[in-house]
């Protein structure tokens, strides 16, 4: 059975930020992640977790500028400054929060700028930020994101990642598998993750399309949900999806397929 932890950036919109901490505990959940910890002090969300009894399982990287199009650093030439602090905030972040994962940011390279040229520059800032994140013991993942709904991104595909986390080496980097994102960018979900899981290392879920919860679009998650348990897969898999109404009303997905 998978184990699903609350992305709580996504469920409970309904109600402020730190009150969700709370509201994902009621509804059963014992894990939560979140993109980002900058906004609020680190000792107010440790409270907020310790309070409800949940661990925190991922953040993001700094994502700088979202409203102006920025999605990271890592591939971006002159901002190697920008990316090594935004690695730095992440790490002291999952240090007081005992939070194990970041999933660091690519970035979206600026027009002009070769595809090889960017991705060479995002190796080089991955593989400097994998020996100070295996220093401070907390792992790193990677997420290709379609381009629908991240237009430019240096990653599309789950292949493109799965080779990235194969030349920084497995015991420093791991793929952040979404399913919403493999689905919208390329389809063949339940085959790419079989062929990809030795790379896996978190996972995430919506319906596509919409990105709304498991059951409201074309995504077939009872053989999903029994495929990812075949192939053994023991980490989280983060419910990232925007519900369609209120949040507690429609996490009855979960008894519908036994997760």
């Amino acid at each position: 059975m998978p184990r699903l932890c609350a992305n709580i950036g996504f469920l409970f919109p309904e109600m402020p930020f730190l009150d969700r901490f709370e509201a994902a505990a009621r509804a059963g959940f014992t894990a939560v992640e979140f993109a980002s910890p900058y906004e609020y002090p680190a000792a107010e969300l440790r409270t907020r977790l310790q309070a409800n009894g949940l661990s925190l399982v991922l953040i993001n990287s700094p994502a700088g500028n979202r409203a102006a199009g920025e999605r990271g650093f890592a591939c971006l030439p002159g901002r190697t400054d920008a990316f090594r602090d935004g690695v730095g905030q992440a790490l002291d972040a999952a240090a007081a929060l005992d939070c194990k994962m970041i999933h660091v940011m690519a970035g979206v390279p600026p027009a002009g700028l070769a595809y090889e040229t960017a991705l060479a520059l995002y190796a080089v800032n991955l593989a400097w930020a994998a020996e100070k994140a295996k220093a401070a013991g907390i792992g790193l993942v990677i997420e290709p994101l379609n381009p629908r709904d991240a237009p430019g991104y240096l990653l599309n595909t789950q292949e493109q990642g799965a080779a990235i986390v194969e030349a920084i080496g497995r015991d420093r980097i791991g793929l952040q598998f979404d399913v919403y994102h493999c689905q919208t960018a390329q389809g063949d979900v339940a085959t790419r993750l079989e062929k990809l899981m030795p790379f896996i290392a978190h996972m995430q879920l919506a319906d596509v399309p919409g990105r709304h919860e498991p059951g409201t679009g074309e995504i077939g998650w009872e053989f999903l949900f029994r495929r990812i348990d075949e192939l053994g897969y023991a980490g989280w898999v983060g419910c990232e999806y925007a519900p369609l109404g209120d949040t507690v009303e429609g996490l009855a997905w979960r008894q519908r397929y036994n997760v």
